[in-house]
């Protein structure tokens, strides 16, 4: 027999099967093969055969070989638990397919938010006598290349055991727990479980068999959760076998779910459930309140207005590569022109159109679609391509902050596909007052919003740092994400109060609650006002004791608004601006421009300059970093920079070159260490030594628990300490605050937050070290009492709150803060801790 050719079936990232984020897939138990971190959404045969096994859920393909070879085609990990959504099969059971046919198309985006990861393992489960020799290199791959060769090796046996050989001895029924039946895992597991007894076992379901030893075999019997199998059992550990066996999958293996009542309990029950597996959302009752992630601040209160986003036709085939390569240049050319005139009013609207414009001159997006393109497509269809394959990439790395970008890829997209039909897309005119609701937004869609029709957002998804979230805080929306599908149950028009303060959102009130709540927003509107007026004054409390209130930075643009609003200086500027959306690093002399820059429009007032904290997989082509199955807790933050030292030396050399401008200061972000401080402290003293300047305060940012907890010890070898109490938050109360299933579970104000705020200021006490907050709770009125009176002595917020904030402390009294702080310190949960707040707020008249 010939050597049997495999090709690749799917575009992307080529990886070894080892590197798979899944101990089943990554030992081999399912067999040997490769894995592919997809790029492209259609998943192709990787060989001339008969499609033998269609999972229902849609996510795994079998294929058998004429020479009795099996595959298994498994896109992500997880995705069985999305029951089919996002998978359209193209073949069925028994269709013969020929090499390179499309045997499966995926929207990306439905089934990255669910998936564990989108890494696509391509499996030999059945070699049936061939060796494997794999011939791709690991790296980049496009679909059809050579993947593989099967070479006979003349040890050919019987793929799945000689059915007619077995003899049953014992046979037990079994029911199925598993909240997603027998896939992939599951099978692997039981098959590995077998192989520790001198027995033969099948499994019976609705009227088919199969080797419980072979996992493709079994993954065509197609078990799903309540179905009840038969184990047949021979050999001389039949009973042992058995029992073990029946013992494993009535347990659940990790994934047992409760059997629904009155339910089918045989595989025959697969057709009348058919559409159990699409995801139903439950409209809301008047009165429940959702949970979701404060975006921006304020209170407001309306009908719920759901926009339909308009899309443009796209081409299906192409015009030819020379035509529809034209096509893509023009319109790229034009959208290039129209975000390069455009003006959105706000500084931090014109900073996002120009991440805008950066991604447009990214030769790695225009080069990927002219690829396609050359391969036939339409230049619509080929730049959707990759551009939802980009922002899919930045959805499955774990990162909420990365995430969050994915949005500015899917809006660039729609700006384009608008282009090339040579229209632009339709108005939508939202009524006076509405709370838009949406699954997610794109940047472009709030930008456009006109002023005085909606008064706030409310989405599904999302997260507090998206640019949605910037777009709408400067334009004084409140806004709250990551409420969950819930969100989108509620009928348009029914009246909601949007308390993103609180983080809530609440369904169809009483009339009471909503005159209250407006009554509520035009107090807010009135007080802010008239911080504003009083905004020159320092920040101090009302019996003197002096808090200073500065402002958190992302850009130079950030320095007037903040001034204005009467910042003292800039507690944190977040260096990733320089780093993220851009196809290289920037050097030293950009970086030393740019710092120097904002510390002359601050005219000398302070600036903490917080070195580069970035991390998550692959989170800029320049700075590749390992997949990792959880990036929250892997390289970030500053042990980026210790990992790459060229990166961190050059930013310091920046920095310090910059100090001439004005009062620099530098700050290491995600310390968890003393070490890690002082190998900071040694780079920025070598540096400074050869540049002959003098070293500036280095501080050290708290965000984690182990920070807090050696806040004493850090504080002995650092100048300052400030606290990011975002990361802080879900890193102590083990909650990601971009997951809507936990986000309304998350509170800076919780007691456990709390303590480690206090404990950190007590151990920078003892060295005579202050500390400064720079996280979301600066920002909170509700939470300056309380920090004050932990011990915080500056407080710095974003530019649009710093009024606010300086008009809070102005109404409070050391001696009060202090004592409802201690009382905090006491109490037993968030809720209470916010009722301690409010009154401290009431009795200032607040």
């Amino acid at each position: 027999m010939p050597p049997i050719s495999l090709s690749v079936p799917l575009a992307g990232w080529l990886c070894p099967l080892h590197e798979v984020p899944d101990p089943v897939f990554a030992s081999g138990m399912l067999g040997q093969g490769v894995a592919i971190d997809p790029l492209g959404d259609v998943l192709h045969a990787p060989a001339a055969g008969e499609v033998i096994g269609f999972h229902e859920a849609g996510h795994a393909v079998t294929l058998r070989l004429h020479e009795g070879v099996e595959l298994l085609l498994h896109f992500g990990l997880d995705t069985v638990g999305l029951g089919g959504v996002g998978f359209t099969p193209l073949v069925r059971i028994g269709d013969k397919v020929s090499a390179g046919q499309p045997l499966l198309r995926v929207v990306l985006d439905e089934v990255v938010d669910g998936a564990r990861s989108l890494v696509t393992p391509v499996l030999v489960t059945e070699p049936s006598g061939h060796a494997i020799e794999w011939v791709a290199a690991f790296g980049p791959v496009e679909v059809g290349q050579p993947m593989a060769l099967l070479v006979p090796d003349g040890l050919a046996a019987p793929a799945n055991g000689d059915a007619a050989a077995f003899e049953e001895r014992l046979s037990r029924d079994v029911r199925v727990p598993l909240a997603h039946g027998l896939h992939a895992r599951p099978c692997a597991r039981l098959a590995e479980t077998l192989k520790g007894f001198d027995a033969q076992v099948r499994v019976a379901a609705a009227g088919r068999e199969a080797s419980l030893a072979s996992p493709t075999a079994m993954l065509r019997l197609a078990v799903r959760h309540g179905d009840t199998i038969t184990l047949l059992a021979s050999g001389p550990d039949a009973d042992a076998a058995l029992a073990e066996l029946a013992r494993t999958i009535e347990g659940g293996m990790g994934e047992g779910a409760p059997f629904p009542v009155g339910s089918a309990t045989t595989a025959e029950a697969h057709v009348a459930d058919a559409d159990a597996a699409v995801v139903q959302v439950t409209a809301p009752l008047a009165g429940d309140v959702l949970r979701g992630v404060t975006a921006s601040p304020g209170i407001a209160v309306g009908p719920v207005w759901r926009p339909v986003q308009p899309e443009p036709p796209i081409d299906a085939i192409g015009a030819g590569a020379e035509v529809e390569a034209a096509r893509l240049h023009d319109a790229l050319a034009a959208v290039r022109a129209k975000l390069g005139s455009a003006n959105g009013g706000q500084a931090e609207e014109d900073a996002i159109l120009g991440a805008h414009l950066a991604l447009l001159d990214d030769p790695e997006l225009s080069g990927g679609a002219l690829a396609l393109i050359a391969e036939g497509m339409s230049a619509g269809l080929a730049w959707r391509r990759i551009l939802h394959a980009e922002a899919a990439a930045l959805r499955a790395t774990g990162d909420a902050r990365f995430a969050e970008r994915a949005a500015d890829f899917l809006d660039l997209d729609l700006r384009v596909q608008w282009q090339l039909v040579g229209t632009e897309p339709p108005i939508v005119v939202a009524p006076a007052g509405s709370i838009l609701v949406a699954d997610d937004l794109l940047p472009s869609q709030v930008a456009a919003l006109p002023p005085g029709g909606v008064a706030g957002l409310a989405t599904a998804r999302g997260g507090p740092t998206s640019h949605v979230a910037i777009i709408a805080a400067s334009r004084g929306l409140p806004a709250l994400v990551a409420l969950g599908n819930a969100v989108l149950g509620i009928a348009d028009g029914t009246t909601v109060v949007l308390d993103a303060a609180g983080g809530a959102l609440e369904v169809d009130p009483g009339a009471d609650r909503v005159n209250a709540a407006r009554a509520e927003a035009a107090l807010r509107e009135a007080r802010r006002a008239a911080a504003l007026a009083a905004s020159s004054r320092p920040g101090a409390t009302a019996d003197g004791h002096r808090v200073k209130v500065f402002a958190n930075f992302g850009k130079l643009d950030d320095v007037a608004p903040a001034l204005a609003q009467g910042a003292e200086g800039c507690g944190l500027l977040r260096t990733e601006f320089l780093f993220l959306d851009r196809a290289d690093a920037p050097d030293e002399d950009e970086q030393a421009a740019c710092y120097g820059a904002i510390a002359k429009a601050l005219e000398g007032r302070p600036l903490i300059v917080r070195l580069l904290d970035i991390g998550g997989d692959k989170p800029a082509p320049y700075l590749p970093i390992a997949v990792e199955e959880n990036p929250a807790l892997g390289l970030r933050g500053i042990r980026v920079g210790l990992a790459r030292p060229e990166v961190l030396s050059t930013q310091i050399r920046a920095i310090l070159r910059a100090t001439s401008s004005g009062d620099i200061r530098i700050m290491a972000p995600m310390i968890a260490r003393v070490e890690e401080l002082r190998d900071v402290r040694e780079v920025l003293l070598a540096e400074a030594a050869a540049l002959g300047v003098a070293a500036p305060e280095l501080g050290v940012m708290v965000e984690t628990p182990a920070a807090a907890v050696m806040a004493d010890r850090l504080a002995a070898e650092c100048d300052f300490l400030s606290i990011g109490t975002n990361d802080l938050t879900q890193y102590t109360l083990a909650m990601d605050r971009g997951n809507a299933a936990v986000a309304g579970g998350i509170d800076g104000l919780d007691p456990a937050v709390l303590r480690l705020i206090a404990q950190t200021c007590a151990g920078a006490d003892r060295f005579g070290k202050w500390v400064g907050v720079c996280g979301g709770l600066a920002s909170d009125p509700l939470a300056v009492g309380l920090l004050v009176g932990l011990g915080v002595a500056e407080l710095s917020a974003a530019p649009g709150q710093v009024a606010e904030v300086k008009a809070t402390l102005a109404a409070l009294t050391r001696e009060h803060c202090e004592i409802v702080a201690s009382e905090a310190l006491e109490a037993s949960s968030a809720a209470q801790v916010r009722a301690l707040a409010a009154n401290l707020l009431r009795k200032a008249g607040l």
